[in-house]
């Protein structure tokens, strides 16, 4: 399931669990982000002084990275739980005028307006930076010699030098140019003291590095030690790093964690419910002269790396033409087969990707069946009111809302309480998501151990209760888009040992072979497939047991 989708489901669990929308840490926060939600020094301090003064910096703010003013108040709102990590959205330039805007009320003044290349370098930017933070933040600790003076840092500092040290270490910009330009922003947007400090500190940092001298820990010592170098390193919780070692070995972690850093690349599916083939998406992305491939797994799904800010810009997702949604994703509704004259129920629906590309199978054009009256239905259930009306509107822009049905209802009452029963029952439970660290940087600094163990006992439950609404001799299946086992397999395992009236309906008739599992699963791998993390089980029921079931 896309990360924090219906995770409102975890009404008691909120304080540690809270909704991916709202981007609020789930996770221990690091000790700078404790001082600076306690701090009472503002995040922006004026200069104090007459309205002249003020003329006198609004001049000189013209010359400030339009970029760098963005990404740092960026970074600031992400760490404070109020912005998502990108700048990706269907607004397509109107998400640059509302950067400008907190700008303005954060900083106290505006730079010149982003254009295409300031919005790929905020995103770039702010991504790196959330990624990498760990790793930054060891690095500025280190040459500040002293903890207690990072610990003390003001937020807007702290995030012109992660900034600054990003640029240098990681995107290999032109080093003094780097320097010159946080230098002006720490001295526009604080103070000329906070600009001396920030020349002090990345100064060094390109001796340092000019040097081959970084000061970087060392993998070595007993597995705990190592487990923390390498959570330094690679930019990762200690626990994941532990977790992951234990599960697939060092040095599959390491690539593991390689590969959560690395630029997300994206995929777009074309929207067959609206009569577009991926011909004629391909058609509209050369004309774009966006650079692109064909998906080798799914027949509607482009891949693309770089080029989604004009994809957007050029208004394709607005229109409904096509979606973004990673092939990860679509390989499990193609573990659910939806056909025509089919009933199926989403369980845990919004944010409806895969709610939509059932639905467009059900009334693609090019289905004679249509006519007929044998399209089927797809019944979206989720407990986000908000997020369902989203839904529904996004349904009607592709063309597909005449085979989607909504209810609002937390699924676990819903399916005790409601005789509806399917032909297929989708559920896409609420996970970790630790199968989409590279897509949603963020993630990983908002999970903590003790999350998996509550998710499970949710995934059961919510497991049971979709149960309840699979008609005899129906298909259920449990997907999310994590790789850890515990919330994969062994839910799988322990939800049969409860129902033996359902039994394993091996994947590979479905997905490519290289997909599948001994066991009969889906499984995407993003270090073997170079695609998102994902998993899948296809649950058959007797046809002779009756719905109810023991839960």
């Amino acid at each position: 399931m896309e990360v924090g989708s219906t995770m409102a489901h975890l009404l008691p669990l909120r304080a540690s669990l809270p909704a991916a929308e709202s981007h609020k840490s789930s996770s221990k926060p690091l000790k700078f982000s404790k001082r600076t939600r306690e701090s009472k020094t503002p995040i922006y301090n004026p200069k104090k002084g007459s309205h002249g003064a003020s003329n006198k910096t609004q001049k000189l703010n013209l010359e400030v990275s339009p970029h760098r003013a963005v990404s740092a108040v960026r970074l600031m709102r992400i760490e404070l739980g109020g912005a998502f990590a990108d700048l990706l959205n269907e607004k397509g330039k109107g998400s640059g005028d509302n950067e400008m805007g907190y700008v303005a009320r954060t900083l106290g003044f505006r730079t010149r307006e982003l254009d295409y290349r300031d919005l790929r370098l905020v995103t770039d930017i702010v991504g790196g930076t959330i990624r990498w933070r760990r790793f930054l933040d060891y690095l500025i600790c280190s040459i500040c010699h002293d903890e207690n003076t990072f610990k003390r840092m003001e937020p807007l500092l702290l995030q012109i030098l992660r900034i600054g040290f990003y640029e240098i270490i990681k995107l290999d910009m032109p080093r003094y140019a780097v320097v010159d330009e946080n230098v002006r922003l720490a001295k526009v947007a604080l103070r000329p003291g906070a600009g001396n400090m920030v020349n002090g500190i990345l100064r060094k940092l390109i001796l340092l590095q000019e040097n081959n001298s970084l000061p970087l820990p060392k993998v070595e010592g007993d597995e705990r030690t190592q487990a923390r170098a390498l959570a330094t390193l690679y930019s990762h919780p200690v626990w994941m790093v532990r977790r992951w070692t234990k599960c697939i070995g060092q040095e599959e972690a390491i690539r593991l964690m390689a590969w959560n850093n690395s630029d997300p690349s994206f995929s777009l599916r074309a929207n067959r419910g609206k009569g577009v083939s991926r011909a004629d998406l391909v058609m509209k992305l050369n004309l774009l002269q966006v650079p692109h491939e064909l998906s080798l797994h799914l027949d509607d799904f482009v891949r693309m790396k770089t080029g989604l800010q004009i994809v957007i810009q050029a208004g394709l997702l607005r229109d409904g033409l096509c979606s973004v949604q990673d092939e990860s994703a679509g390989m499990v509704v193609s573990v659910v087969d939806p056909q025509p004259g089919e009933s199926i129920i989403d369980c845990c629906a919004a944010p409806g990707g895969k709610t939509l590309y059932m639905a467009s199978h059900l009334s693609g054009r090019d289905d004679t069946k249509m006519s007929h009256g044998v399209s089927g239905m797809v019944t979206a259930i989720d407990i986000n009111k908000g997020r369902l009306r989203i839904l529904k509107e996004t349904g009607k822009l592709h063309q597909v809302d005449g085979v989607i049905s909504t209810i609002h209802a937390d699924l676990r009452i819903f399916a005790e309480k409601n005789p509806t029963k399917g032909d297929k029952v989708l559920l896409d439970a609420p996970c970790s998501g630790l199968g989409v660290l590279s897509k949603r940087a963020d993630l990983r600094w908002n999970r903590k151990l003790e999350d998996i163990e509550q998710l499970k006992n949710l995934q059961d439950e919510l497991f049971d209760a979709a149960s309840l609404l699979v008609k005899p001799g129906g298909v259920l299946i449990y997907s999310t888009c994590s790789i850890d086992p515990e919330e994969n397999e062994e839910r799988v395992a322990a939800f049969l040992l409860r129902h033996p009236e359902f039994s394993i309906d091996p994947v590979d008739r479905y997905v490519p072979s290289d997909f599948a599992t001994e066991d009969g699963f889906y499984s995407s791998n993003p270090i073997k497939h170079s695609l998102d993390g994902a998993f899948a089980a296809r649950l058959v029921r007797d046809s002779e047991s009756r719905c109810g079931g023991t839960p």
